[in-house]
């Protein structure tokens, strides 16, 4: 379970990013995380993964407090929460498995290992036939398709999608939204910030609005409403 509690952030220069926000979000729920931009969406992401520190509340994930985490202890908190970008940040000279095992190889997992985990997930969203092709070689679509392979690697309970539809076509878009319901059918949570009005109001999931910092209306089965 994650639980927000009466989460403020305030930046520099009095700039209020986050207001008392508290929120709970089972195990295993698909959340869509609505707003305009400036509303407090990616900073309360960065804060799950400690990227942020709150100026006043507490983060938990299951029993652990993070926002009091030591900062050597990071790094066992973000193998449990994988993250989807929208700019898919891939390494351009490495193939397809090298970008997905990557963070395996850096955490010092055996080879054996690698190579059948990077198999499974690469198979979990459709790319084996891709396992040695190159980023620029790819599509749109098949990028955000390794993105995800890659938040899948260390097999997190948590995956944080932000805008991962923003610079796809409608079809595309639609393709990887299926791809994270059906990770969420295997009992991830899935957490999508968008601003995709569609795509919320198509998939009839949680819906948690921000506006100014503050959640405006939280609900289940929610539509996309500003």
């Amino acid at each position: 379970m994650i639980k927000f509690e009466n989460i403020t952030k305030i930046y520099p220069k009095k700039v209020t990013s986050l207001d008392h926000v508290s929120l709970i979000i089972p195990d295993g729920e698909f959340v869509c995380l609505v707003g305009q931009s400036g509303a407090g969406k990616s900073t309360l992401l960065k804060m799950l993964t400690a990227e942020e520190q709150p100026t006043e509340g507490r983060i938990f994930l299951g029993d652990t407090e993070v926002s009091n985490l030591h900062h050597k202890e990071l790094p066992y908190l973000r193998r449990r929460i994988g993250v989807v970008f929208q700019d898919y940040k891939l390494l351009p000279k490495k193939t397809v498995s090298e970008n997905v095992a990557f963070a395996l190889e850096i955490s010092g997992e055996k080879g054996n290992i690698i190579k059948e985990k990077v198999s499974q997930v690469l198979r979990l969203v459709g790319l084996t036939s891709k396992a040695n092709s190159f980023p620029q070689e790819m599509s749109g679509g098949e990028k955000q398709r390794v993105v995800i392979a890659r938040a899948l690697i260390h097999e997190p309970e948590i995956i944080i999608a932000d805008e991962p539809t923003g610079n796809l076509d409608r079809i595309n878009a639609q393709e990887i939204i299926q791809l994270l319901l059906k990770i969420n059918n295997l009992g991830n949570t899935i957490i999508l910030a968008t601003h995709d009005k569609e795509i919320v109001d198509h998939i009839e999931k949680r819906v948690i609005f921000l506006k100014q910092g503050k959640v405006a209306s939280d609900k289940a089965g929610g539509k996309y409403v500003i």
